[in-house]
């Protein structure tokens, strides 16, 4: 194994190959969780306004995404008379609108309207949303004349069972891991779970291969020609959803 590279077991026992940057990162979006845990829970307890709520979401971007307040990030971004509360800015180009709501609003995608506006003129494809102790990040996917907004990451800060999660998408919302594509390659993988995608993936030679060998082991059939061709059979008449293969 690479010496850049370490291993870390998961709580579903299964081992994964993680870069050194990436364990760092992690670690550090960890301990800025700890650390704004206790402000966190009381903007919440006192119901804080919108000013106190960017307050604090200034300050995570920097601590524990690694975005610098004065340089990538700026305020009351504008353009064509909208007005947003952050923008992130990148290589001097607008990565994400980050539209702040205060920490008791619920969030919904009327929160992101403006933000989709000014992200389209700008040709960006992301845009964040929080409230300080709700974070979630949309993909803008080209769709007919627009975009649509599709949730990519959605993590609570004050669900105490989510940790892991947690951790998991903040980090993807770090500077380093958009740099290193992480957050792009999260992007891809949601769309590959889709049921499109997946209804096409089940049809592959692997995954065929794959249902052949457990249907043999269970039914003790040595096997016979055409087995491929009767498993696509049922996968695309009586399984899969015709309209998901089209």
């Amino acid at each position: 194994m690479d010496a850049a590279e370490t291993q870390v077991m998961t709580r579903t026992g299964e081992f994964t190959t993680t870069l050194s940057w990436e364990t760092s990162v992690r670690g550090r979006v960890a301990a800025a969780m700890d650390r704004f845990s206790g402000p966190l829970a009381e903007l919440a307890e006192r119901d804080a306004n919108d000013g106190d709520t960017r307050l604090l979401v200034a300050d995570f971007f920097d601590v524990g995404l690694n975005f610098s307040k004065y340089q990538d990030m700026t305020t009351e971004y504008r353009t064509s008379g909208d007005s947003i509360d952050y923008a992130i800015v990148l290589d001097g180009k607008l990565f994400a609108p980050v539209e702040v709501r205060r920490i008791g609003q619920n969030l919904d995608l009327r929160n992101i309207q403006m933000s989709r506006r000014v992200a389209a003129q700008e040709g960006a494809e992301w845009v964040f949303l929080t409230n300080g102790r709700v974070w979630r990040v949309y993909h803008l996917r080209p769709e007919g004349d627009g975009h649509l907004p599709v949730p990519i990451i959605d993590v609570d800060l004050l669900d105490e069972e989510a940790h892991e999660r947690n951790v998991d998408g903040l980090f993807h919302m770090t500077r380093e891991a958009i740099e290193h594509g992480r957050l792009d390659a999260l992007r891809r993988w949601r769309e590959s779970v889709e049921a499109a995608p997946l209804a096409k993936a089940l049809l592959s030679d692997e995954v065929v291969a794959a249902i052949r060998a457990r249907l043999r082991e269970d039914t003790e059939h040595p096997g016979h020609l055409g087995e491929d061709d009767e498993i696509r059979r049922a996968l695309g008449e009586d399984v899969l959803p015709s309209a998901l293969l089209s």
